[in-house]
């Protein structure tokens, strides 16, 4: 008895360190993750240089990164901290539900994303007539649309008392919804590295490659986190690996994704930076 009490005497000093630790290091993702995702926001919608089908989807993105860190991280950061840790069985639905969504409503924008890509390299004579606003307009919304559904059934699934049934719910629409749209982004990238293949200047295929190597660092990251995650008939095997996969997937993807597809963009940054330019010759006059 006196040696359990002394190991927790011990251990709770420690314990509550890695705690203070990982709520720090979470709170600083989730709030770098807002700040990217709204400046690219921002730039997107209020710069004319920057309105074309491409960034009209990445500010998409964005808005959707947003939303996916704060369904997950505000609750697990008060859990970190706070004494109460347990959650209603409505709260639950309610993330569980959301959650899946919006990672639903990105696999598709991110097969829309690779559409756009190949109407761009594949098909740049008529990409303007094909990728108009109205166009564009509509596949977000089928974006959104299109999450609807396939969640919504093993959100009530989940209720169930048999966890069988709900693993092969899960599963059956996981693999649906992840390997579909994967199987639509593979397709589009044969046509589009094909086509990029064939363009006679070193410089046009570099310039090419350049435009797609964004997206398909972010479809990499995506599809394998969620793929080891959830398509697996049986959940309950790798919960170590589940877990960091996990954090993957509600962290450190939407904390890069500004990084990886915004930012180490030519025209992105020329923007920020005469948006700077101007925000510091304001303050100056003032």
């Amino acid at each position: 008895m006196r040696r359990n009490l002394r190991f927790t005497l011990t251990a709770f000093p420690a314990l509550l360190e890695l705690r203070i630790s990982l709520f720090v290091a979470l709170l600083l993702a989730y709030t770098l993750t807002a700040m990217e995702n709204i400046i690219i926001i921002s730039l997107i919608w209020t710069d004319n240089h920057l309105q074309t089908p491409m960034y009209f989807f990445l500010s998409n993105l964005s808005f959707l990164d947003i939303l996916y860190t704060t369904v997950i991280t505000p609750k697990l950061l008060a859990c970190l901290l706070g004494e109460k840790k347990n959650m209603s069985f409505a709260g639950c639905i309610t993330q569980t539900y959301f959650y899946f969504f919006l990672g639903t409503v990105e696999f598709i924008l991110l097969a829309v994303m690779s559409f756009d890509c190949y109407g761009a390299i594949c098909n740049p004579l008529r990409y303007t007539i094909i990728m108009n606003s109205r166009a564009c307009l509509l596949m977000t919304l089928g974006c959104w649309l299109g999450a609807f559904l396939p969640v919504l059934v093993p959100t009530i699934v989940v209720a169930c008392i048999d966890t069988r049934l709900t693993e092969k719910v899960n599963f059956l629409l996981s693999a649906l919804v992840i390997l579909s749209s994967l199987a639509f982004t593979t397709g589009s990238y044969v046509y589009i590295i094909s086509t990029i293949l064939h363009i006679p200047s070193a410089q046009g295929r570099q310039k090419a490659f350049s435009t797609c190597a964004s997206h398909i660092t972010i479809v990499s990251i995506a599809y394998g986190s969620n793929i080891f995650v959830y398509v697996r008939l049986n959940q309950n095997q790798s919960l170590d690996f589940d877990k960091a996969a996990t954090v993957l997937i509600t962290v450190v993807t939407p904390l890069l994704n500004p990084f990886i597809y915004s930012l180490r963009n030519e025209k992105v940054k020329e923007v920020l930076r005469e948006a700077m330019n101007r925000i510091h010759i304001h303050s100056a006059k003032v």
